[in-house]
């Protein structure tokens, strides 16, 4: 059996690039048998930027909500809110005392925003001391990351690795999975779906705002009755990320013969979308609007999880001497 560990960050409602690129991909992984999958909403990571108290809870219900209607079984799994099991904090403290300087200067996850370091707080710098407490304090085996987390992967191995050294065999040394077939999104104007870049797509919506979303995808100039390649148009490749072949190659019959234009492909998306994720929209929904049943859920993977982490840091702190 292979312990799987993943962590959702409470930054915001999951977009279609969420879906298709994470939320899928590790759901699938926890459905494989042999497979034990613990899945968390780092909310304490998220508090490195989002301060209001009431957007963060949202965000937490929002979150889990997301994944259980995409189909995540937290029966036979582990869910959890990170907060609440507090040990994650107290390792986190003394694994900073075992993490040099240097390490963290060079994650990219401060370097990348380092040129103003008065809007940086400490919380920032020592994200993967955190995130290596989130791995390590579970005895997880594998951590599916993508390319942008590799690094923070190693750094986690390399703390465990020093830990280990010093004092024995006390973490189990993760290992990053890194799926390469795992699709990137692209969001409305062309770039990588992201909340960053205002470009999201939100599977979630009120119908409103998501035909507003959709509507808004950028395309060329050309006409209704202008031959169009689907390859290079927005509309399309997201299009095909969720239709069926036959599906996808009706749409692509329409645009390479003229006289179907962007709108049309727009309100064939919009569709698609709405039909596709039917299901998972009213479970979400029903979710959001009983959140006393959601915190149940919530809850009762906390007591399962606080009980491994218990046993790992009682671990760590009588080899520390404490």
């Amino acid at each position: 059996m292979a312990r799987i560990l993943t962590g959702i960050q409470s930054s915001g409602k999951p977009h279609l690039g969420n879906i298709l690129g994470a939320i899928n991909p590790s759901i699938n992984l926890s459905g494989k048998k042999g497979n034990e999958s613990l899945f968390f909403i780092a909310d304490l990571h998220s508090l490195i930027n989002i301060k209001d108290p009431h957007l963060l809870q949202e965000n937490t219900f929002s979150v889990a909500s997301a994944w259980l209607a995409m189909g995540f079984d937290f029966k036979n799994n582990f869910f959890y809110r990170q907060s609440k099991i507090t040990e994650v904090c107290e390792l986190t403290w003394y694994l900073n005392c075992f993490t040099p300087f240097p390490m963290l200067s060079n994650s990219h996850s401060f370097k990348d925003k380092s040129e103003n370091l008065s809007e940086i707080n400490s919380g920032l710098f020592t994200y993967p001391v955190l995130m290596a407490s989130d791995i390590l304090l579970y005895d997880a085996e594998i951590v599916p990351v993508g390319k942008d987390q590799k690094q923070h992967l190693e750094i986690t191995r390399d703390i465990a690795k020093s830990f280990n050294h010093q004092y024995g065999d006390t973490f189990i040394i993760p290992k990053s999975k890194i799926d390469k077939n795992v699709m990137t999104v692209k969001g409305i104007d062309g770039k990588k779906m992201s909340k960053t870049y205002n470009n999201t797509i939100d599977i979630f919506a009120d119908e409103k705002l998501l035909k507003k979303q959709v509507m808004s995808i950028v395309t060329d100039s050309k006409g209704l009755d202008d031959k169009k390649d689907p390859s290079n148009c927005n509309i399309f490749n997201l299009f095909r990320l969720i239709a069926t072949k036959k599906e996808s190659d009706e749409m692509r019959e329409k645009y390479t013969s003229g006289g179907y234009g962007y709108g049309h492909a727009k309100k064939d998306l919009l569709c698609l979308i709405m039909d596709n994720f039917e299901n998972e929209r009213k479970v979400y929904f029903e979710y959001m609007q009983n959140k006393d049943y959601l915190k149940s859920i919530l809850e009762t993977g906390e007591n399962k999880a606080r009980e491994i982490a218990t046993n790992v840091l009682d671990r760590v702190k009588i080899k520390l001497g404490f």
